[in-house]
């Protein structure tokens, strides 16, 4: 009769707002067909403020690192940096890779590029061990897949450029009537950075060997930098806007691609030793025993 008991179900306590603006920010990405067929399938990332409810929002192509770092640096331009990020387990946010010897020696826990880029932050990054632990941005989320698809269709939103621009408008509209006074009327967002140490940090982020002959191969191409640096490793940052830039202790280099490999200086065609036709003697010994009597003796004696 085991099998016909009652499923415990897991116990989920009530969480209080934080008090203040900026202290908390949910993120998540909804997958769904915004354009209801007029134009590509795409993914709403949207930030609400867990003390006022306000709602950031941005339409991206899917939900992976790159556009989670262009719609994050979106929110720091327009709100600053918050203290925390709360975000589900996607491996856009938390790295499913197990922790090397370094990392076990040091404590630390292997990060995924977007977590690397909100420790540079000094954002921290929580993850959500269930969807209700994140109840607020589920819920807008179903909201949104009702009113803002509707809007859409209304408007004739086809492309991601144009949905964008329609939320710059929406959105200060949806917050007026939905979003609710903080607890604490301070915000404690700090001041976002200069646009050029923002593009430096929200950015893939990898270590490449830096050869003898000054070239660093990346990503299937291969590189020329031309800076004179004493180094043996690079690091290759793959920034938000499709630009590439190598650097070495933070100062960027010079470098260029290099099209097509060098290939070996071309040699006199011979033939390779492995396919040479190989002819053995008519004296050699395993003959000498195939060879009939007469054709030994013609072929003299051996020596």
């Amino acid at each position: 009769m085991d099998h016909f008991r009652r499923r415990k179900r897991p116990h989920r306590a009530w969480r209080e707002r934080r008090a203040h603006v900026g202290e908390l920010i949910q993120l998540d990405g909804s997958h769904h067909d915004w354009f209801e067929g007029r134009g590509p399938r795409c993914v709403l990332m949207a930030y609400i403020d867990d003390a006022s409810s306000r709602v950031f929002a941005r339409f991206e192509e899917y939900e992976g690192t790159i556009p989670a770092m262009d719609s994050f640096q979106c929110y720091i331009r327009q709100h600053g940096i918050p203290l925390a990020v709360y975000a589900d387990k996607h491996t856009t946010y938390r790295s499913p890779a197990e922790p090397t010897i370094e990392e076990q020696l040091a404590g630390a826990a292997p990060q995924s590029q977007f977590g690397r880029a909100l420790a540079e932050l000094g954002v921290e990054l929580i993850t959500a061990h269930s969807p209700q632990a994140k109840g607020r941005v589920e819920r807008l989320f179903k909201t949104f897949q009702d009113r803002v698809i509707k809007e859409l269709r209304l408007a004739e939103v086809s492309t991601l450029d144009a949905a964008n621009a329609f939320l710059k408008s929406y959105l200060p509209i949806y917050n007026r009537r939905f979003a609710v006074p903080p607890a604490q009327a301070a915000d404690l967002h700090r001041p976002r950075p200069a646009r050029g140490e923002l593009d430096r940090i929200l950015c893939i982020k990898t270590k490449r060997v830096l050869r003898r002959d000054w070239t660093v191969a990346h990503n299937g191409h291969l590189y020329q930098v031309q800076t004179n640096v004493r180094a043996t490793q690079v690091v290759m940052e793959e920034r938000v806007d499709g630009t590439l830039r190598i650097t070495h202790q933070g100062h960027g280099l010079a470098y260029a691609l290099i099209a097509a490999r060098p290939g070996r200086p071309a040699g006199p065609q011979t033939a390779s030793r492995r396919h040479r036709p190989v002819t053995q003697a008519r004296t050699h010994p395993w003959r000498k025993r195939a060879l009939p009597p007469r054709a030994l003796l013609a072929a003299g004696p051996i020596t």
